[in-house]
């Protein structure tokens, strides 16, 4: 294959990339969970080589059919594509594609639904004591104004609980004074150099290496 078709290949994954907003191949590996060399592939013109697997993927993420995509990124002539009726070898392949697209597209389904599932059950199973006794609590406090709110904080235990075996990790408790840094924290008011000592008004998260949101500060200083 020369360069000409290299290229007028790769033009053509872009076109169906941009109205996705996928900016990049490696980003397009990425969002169908393929390998690098896998788009590398297609972009050649190789989905005739290619494993039905992540042909699959790499149609749903750019929204045609596994027929389409291969016939936008065959290097072989097109009446060598398994798309002739004259040609039985042919169509047996198309039809074990074919096949094996529908099987795993369900296989896919069905492990979405079970991992949503397990999931639910999870994370329900954790928050099992505040389902129960949150309700309870809370229209106590609405009839009698009088009830402490302290008793309302054995209640958010399963949500710590559950953010911790998420991974999920509060910055810095409320009410300590830590020192300012914008990548971690947001002033509410005032201003703060890098470094000064600011108080945690609002709580913010990171899960891992990731910041999920940042801790809203004041200044010690306007307190």
């Amino acid at each position: 294959m020369d360069q000409t078709s290299r290229l007028e290949y790769s033009d053509l994954l872009r076109s169906l990339m941009q109205p996705l907003n996928i900016p990049s191949f490696k980003a397009l590996s990425r969002t169908a969970g393929v390998s690098e060399w896998q788009v590398k592939q297609l972009r050649q013109g190789r989905a005739a080589q290619m494993q039905v697997e992540p042909l699959f993927k790499l149609s749903q993420t750019l929204q045609i059919s596994l027929n389409e995509l291969l016939v936008k990124f065959s290097d072989l002539p097109l009446a060598d594509l398994p798309l002739s009726p004259s040609q039985p070898d042919s169509n047996q392949q198309l039809t074990a594609l074919q096949q094996e697209y529908r099987r795993l597209e369900a296989q896919l389904t069905e492990q979405q639904q079970t991992l949503q599932q397990a999931f639910q059950r999870s994370s329900l199973q954790t928050l099992e004591s505040l389902l129960l006794q949150l309700p309870t609590a809370a229209y106590a406090a609405e009839n009698n104004p009088q009830v402490p709110a302290a008793r309302l904080l054995p209640l958010l235990r399963p949500i710590e609980q559950l953010l911790k075996s998420w991974g999920v990790e509060a910055i810095a408790p409320v009410g300590s004074e830590v020192p300012y840094d914008p990548q971690l924290h947001q002033l509410m008011e005032g201003q703060a150099e890098v470094g000064d000592r600011v108080k945690i008004r609002y709580a913010g998260y990171t899960q891992g290496d990731k910041l999920l949101h940042r801790a809203k500060v004041s200044p010690t200083s306007t307190l």
